[in-house]
Protein backbone atom coordinates (compact mmCIF):
# COMPACT_ATOMS: atom_id res chain seq x y z
CA UNK A 1 0.00 0.00 0.00
CA UNK A 2 1.60 3.31 -1.23
CA UNK A 3 2.43 5.85 1.80
CA UNK A 4 1.96 8.57 -1.29
CA UNK A 5 -1.62 8.48 -1.51
CA UNK A 6 -2.26 12.10 -0.72
CA UNK A 7 -5.68 13.12 -0.01
CA UNK A 8 -7.15 16.67 -1.59
CA UNK A 9 -7.15 18.17 2.05
CA UNK A 10 -3.34 17.28 2.45
CA UNK A 11 -0.73 19.88 2.35
CA UNK A 12 2.57 18.91 1.32
CA UNK A 13 5.43 21.15 3.16
CA UNK A 14 8.55 20.67 5.17
CA UNK A 15 7.56 22.37 8.14
CA UNK A 16 7.78 21.94 12.44
CA UNK A 17 4.45 21.04 12.24
CA UNK A 18 4.44 18.58 9.38
CA UNK A 19 7.43 16.64 10.83
CA UNK A 20 6.01 16.14 14.16
CA UNK A 21 4.60 12.36 14.34
CA UNK A 22 1.10 11.69 13.67
CA UNK A 23 0.01 10.67 17.24
CA UNK A 24 1.54 13.76 19.15
CA UNK A 25 -0.88 15.83 16.79
CA UNK A 26 -3.26 14.00 17.42
CA UNK A 27 -3.44 13.89 21.18
CA UNK A 28 -2.89 18.12 21.02
CA UNK A 29 -5.85 18.47 18.69
CA UNK A 30 -7.63 16.33 21.10
CA UNK A 31 -6.53 17.98 24.28
CA UNK A 32 -6.79 21.63 22.10
CA UNK A 33 -10.42 20.88 21.74
CA UNK A 34 -11.23 20.05 25.55
CA UNK A 35 -9.67 23.48 26.52
CA UNK A 36 -11.77 24.93 23.65
CA UNK A 37 -14.99 23.48 25.07
CA UNK A 38 -14.28 24.23 29.22
CA UNK A 39 -13.79 27.73 27.96
CA UNK A 40 -16.39 29.84 29.74
CA UNK A 41 -18.86 31.34 26.91
CA UNK A 42 -18.47 34.43 28.40
CA UNK A 43 -15.04 35.01 28.16
CA UNK A 44 -15.14 36.45 24.50
CA UNK A 45 -11.55 37.26 24.60
CA UNK A 46 -10.17 33.62 25.82
CA UNK A 47 -11.86 32.78 22.15
CA UNK A 48 -9.89 35.23 20.71
CA UNK A 49 -6.51 34.09 22.13
CA UNK A 50 -7.58 30.38 21.09
CA UNK A 51 -8.11 31.76 17.47
CA UNK A 52 -4.80 33.37 17.78
CA UNK A 53 -3.14 30.13 18.61
CA UNK A 54 -4.59 28.69 15.84
CA UNK A 55 -3.75 31.42 13.62
CA UNK A 56 0.10 30.72 14.79
CA UNK A 57 0.28 26.93 13.79
CA UNK A 58 -1.57 28.20 10.61
CA UNK A 59 1.34 30.29 10.08
CA UNK A 60 3.84 28.17 10.90
CA UNK A 61 2.75 25.38 8.57
CA UNK A 62 2.70 27.69 5.83
CA UNK A 63 -1.51 26.57 5.12
CA UNK A 64 -2.93 30.03 3.70
CA UNK A 65 -6.11 31.13 5.61
CA UNK A 66 -8.26 30.87 1.91
CA UNK A 67 -7.44 27.25 1.56
CA UNK A 68 -8.65 26.55 5.46
CA UNK A 69 -12.09 29.42 4.86
CA UNK A 70 -12.69 26.50 1.43
CA UNK A 71 -13.02 23.58 3.65
CA UNK A 72 -14.77 25.03 6.54
CA UNK A 73 -17.67 24.91 4.70
CA UNK A 74 -18.67 21.12 6.11
CA UNK A 75 -19.49 24.07 9.16
CA UNK A 76 -22.54 25.24 7.45
CA UNK A 77 -24.92 22.51 8.71
CA UNK A 78 -24.14 23.33 12.16
CA UNK A 79 -23.82 27.64 11.55
CA UNK A 80 -27.59 26.90 10.20
CA UNK A 81 -28.98 25.21 13.14
CA UNK A 82 -26.88 27.64 15.73
CA UNK A 83 -28.78 30.73 14.04
CA UNK A 84 -32.21 29.28 14.23
CA UNK A 85 -31.55 28.56 18.11
CA UNK A 86 -32.12 32.48 19.03
CA UNK A 87 -35.04 32.71 17.15
CA UNK A 88 -36.94 29.47 18.27
CA UNK A 89 -35.57 29.65 21.78
CA UNK A 90 -37.31 30.86 24.88
CA UNK A 91 -36.74 32.94 28.00
CA UNK A 92 -35.86 36.62 28.30
CA UNK A 93 -36.28 38.26 24.37
CA UNK A 94 -34.59 41.05 23.26
CA UNK A 95 -34.96 43.32 20.01
CA UNK A 96 -32.29 42.93 17.23
CA UNK A 97 -32.13 44.74 13.98
CA UNK A 98 -36.49 44.47 14.40
CA UNK A 99 -35.95 40.73 15.67
CA UNK A 100 -37.34 39.32 19.06
CA UNK A 101 -34.47 37.26 20.33
CA UNK A 102 -34.44 34.86 22.53
CA UNK A 103 -31.13 35.95 25.12
CA UNK A 104 -30.46 32.83 26.14
CA UNK A 105 -30.98 31.22 22.47
CA UNK A 106 -27.98 33.79 21.61
CA UNK A 107 -26.11 32.57 24.14
CA UNK A 108 -26.08 29.25 23.13
CA UNK A 109 -25.71 30.09 19.43
CA UNK A 110 -22.49 32.15 20.23
CA UNK A 111 -21.50 28.81 22.25
CA UNK A 112 -22.08 26.79 19.43
CA UNK A 113 -20.48 28.65 16.88
CA UNK A 114 -16.88 29.67 18.57
CA UNK A 115 -16.47 26.16 20.06
CA UNK A 116 -17.82 24.17 16.61
CA UNK A 117 -15.42 26.88 14.35
CA UNK A 118 -12.22 26.35 16.69
CA UNK A 119 -12.83 22.70 16.71
CA UNK A 120 -13.08 22.73 12.96
CA UNK A 121 -9.97 24.77 11.90
CA UNK A 122 -8.06 22.72 14.42
CA UNK A 123 -9.00 19.09 12.89
CA UNK A 124 -8.24 20.97 9.27
CA UNK A 125 -4.63 21.99 10.20
CA UNK A 126 -4.30 18.43 11.46
CA UNK A 127 -5.58 16.76 7.85
CA UNK A 128 -3.65 19.14 6.19
CA UNK A 129 -0.21 18.64 7.85
CA UNK A 130 -1.02 15.03 7.99
CA UNK A 131 -1.49 12.50 5.77
CA UNK A 132 -4.41 10.56 6.03
CA UNK A 133 -2.12 7.23 6.48
CA UNK A 134 -0.30 8.83 9.05
CA UNK A 135 -3.26 9.67 10.66
CA UNK A 136 -4.29 6.35 11.08
CA UNK A 137 -1.03 4.76 11.82
CA UNK A 138 -1.11 7.50 14.91
CA UNK A 139 -4.12 6.32 16.09
CA UNK A 140 -2.98 2.81 16.30
CA UNK A 141 -0.04 3.56 18.40
CA UNK A 142 -2.60 5.96 20.70
CA UNK A 143 -3.82 1.97 20.77
CA UNK A 144 -6.78 2.38 18.60
CA UNK A 145 -7.87 -1.70 17.73
CA UNK A 146 -5.32 -2.16 14.80
CA UNK A 147 -8.07 -3.82 12.96
CA UNK A 148 -10.02 -0.50 12.91
CA UNK A 149 -7.06 0.61 11.93
CA UNK A 150 -6.63 -1.59 8.77
CA UNK A 151 -10.48 -1.37 7.90
CA UNK A 152 -9.97 2.75 8.07
CA UNK A 153 -6.95 2.48 5.71
CA UNK A 154 -8.52 0.24 2.76
CA UNK A 155 -11.34 2.15 2.88
CA UNK A 156 -9.62 5.32 2.23
CA UNK A 157 -7.02 3.44 -0.22
CA UNK A 158 -9.59 1.78 -2.12
CA UNK A 159 -12.55 5.25 -1.94
CA UNK A 160 -11.10 6.72 -5.33
CA UNK A 161 -11.49 3.23 -6.65
CA UNK A 162 -14.83 3.08 -6.23
CA UNK A 163 -15.66 6.33 -6.97
CA UNK A 164 -14.36 5.72 -10.60
CA UNK A 165 -16.11 2.75 -11.14
CA UNK A 166 -19.36 4.81 -10.17
CA UNK A 167 -18.79 7.32 -12.59
CA UNK A 168 -17.89 5.08 -15.11
CA UNK A 169 -21.31 2.96 -14.63
CA UNK A 170 -22.67 6.40 -14.50
CA UNK A 171 -21.23 7.23 -18.07
CA UNK A 172 -22.30 4.10 -19.38
CA UNK A 173 -26.21 4.44 -18.63
CA UNK A 174 -26.15 8.17 -19.67
CA UNK A 175 -24.60 7.00 -22.91
CA UNK A 176 -27.72 4.71 -23.24
CA UNK A 177 -29.74 7.57 -22.81
CA UNK A 178 -30.65 7.25 -19.34
CA UNK A 179 -31.69 10.42 -17.37
CA UNK A 180 -32.73 10.19 -13.18
CA UNK A 181 -35.96 12.62 -13.53
CA UNK A 182 -38.64 10.89 -10.93
CA UNK A 183 -38.89 8.06 -9.00
CA UNK A 184 -39.66 5.86 -11.97
CA UNK A 185 -36.04 5.37 -12.45
CA UNK A 186 -35.51 4.38 -8.96
CA UNK A 187 -35.12 0.70 -9.95
CA UNK A 188 -32.79 1.05 -12.71
CA UNK A 189 -30.46 2.99 -9.45
CA UNK A 190 -30.84 0.14 -7.27
CA UNK A 191 -29.72 -2.64 -9.60
CA UNK A 192 -26.64 -0.06 -10.43
CA UNK A 193 -26.18 0.07 -6.55
CA UNK A 194 -26.29 -3.58 -6.23
CA UNK A 195 -23.80 -3.91 -9.07
CA UNK A 196 -21.57 -1.89 -7.43
CA UNK A 197 -21.50 -3.34 -4.75
CA UNK A 198 -21.12 -6.85 -6.13
CA UNK A 199 -18.29 -5.60 -7.95
CA UNK A 200 -16.77 -3.89 -4.41
CA UNK A 201 -16.82 -7.29 -3.18
CA UNK A 202 -15.06 -9.19 -5.89
CA UNK A 203 -12.47 -6.84 -5.51
CA UNK A 204 -11.76 -6.77 -2.28
CA UNK A 205 -11.89 -10.90 -1.79
CA UNK A 206 -8.99 -10.65 -4.82
CA UNK A 207 -7.30 -7.84 -3.16
CA UNK A 208 -7.61 -10.24 0.20
CA UNK A 209 -5.57 -13.70 -1.88
CA UNK A 210 -3.51 -11.30 -3.14
CA UNK A 211 -2.23 -10.00 0.22
CA UNK A 212 -2.36 -13.54 1.31
CA UNK A 213 0.03 -14.59 -1.34
CA UNK A 214 2.28 -11.96 -0.42
CA UNK A 215 2.31 -13.44 3.28
CA UNK A 216 -0.42 -11.45 4.40
CA UNK A 217 -0.39 -12.75 8.32
CA UNK A 218 -3.29 -10.00 9.60
CA UNK A 219 -0.85 -7.18 10.27
CA UNK A 220 0.43 -4.19 7.96
CA UNK A 221 4.00 -3.52 7.63
CA UNK A 222 5.73 -0.83 8.72
CA UNK A 223 6.37 1.94 6.24
CA UNK A 224 7.87 4.51 8.24
CA UNK A 225 9.32 4.97 11.79
CA UNK A 226 7.17 7.57 13.27
CA UNK A 227 8.25 6.95 17.10
CA UNK A 228 7.94 10.11 19.24
CA UNK A 229 10.63 11.76 21.22
CA UNK A 230 10.34 13.71 23.93
CA UNK A 231 10.84 16.69 22.28
CA UNK A 232 8.11 15.30 19.74
CA UNK A 233 5.72 15.55 22.39
CA UNK A 234 7.18 18.74 24.46
CA UNK A 235 6.55 20.49 20.99
CA UNK A 236 3.30 19.33 20.60
CA UNK A 237 1.94 20.06 24.18
CA UNK A 238 2.59 23.90 23.17
CA UNK A 239 -0.78 24.67 21.66
CA UNK A 240 -3.14 22.48 24.28
CA UNK A 241 -0.84 24.23 27.28
CA UNK A 242 -1.57 27.22 25.81
CA UNK A 243 -5.14 26.89 25.51
CA UNK A 244 -5.24 25.52 28.90
CA UNK A 245 -3.70 28.56 30.30
CA UNK A 246 -6.19 30.69 29.05
CA UNK A 247 -9.33 28.35 29.69
CA UNK A 248 -7.81 28.63 33.45
CA UNK A 249 -7.81 32.27 33.49
CA UNK A 250 -11.32 32.61 31.97
CA UNK A 251 -12.63 30.43 34.47
CA UNK A 252 -10.44 32.66 37.71
CA UNK A 253 -11.86 35.81 36.57
CA UNK A 254 -15.67 34.70 36.39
Amino acid sequence: MSAGHHHPIYRPADTPVHRLPPQCKLVAVVAFAVCVVATPRERFWAFAVHALLLAAVAVVARVPAGAIARRMVIEVPFVLFALAIPVIGTGERVQVLGVSLSLPGLWAAWNILAKATLGVVASILLAATTEPRMTLLGAERLRLPRLLVQIATFMLRYLDVILDQMRRMRVARESRGFVARDLRQAPVLAKSAGALFIRAYERGERVHLAMLSRGYTGEMPTIRDISASGRDWGTAAILPCLAAATALLAWSTT
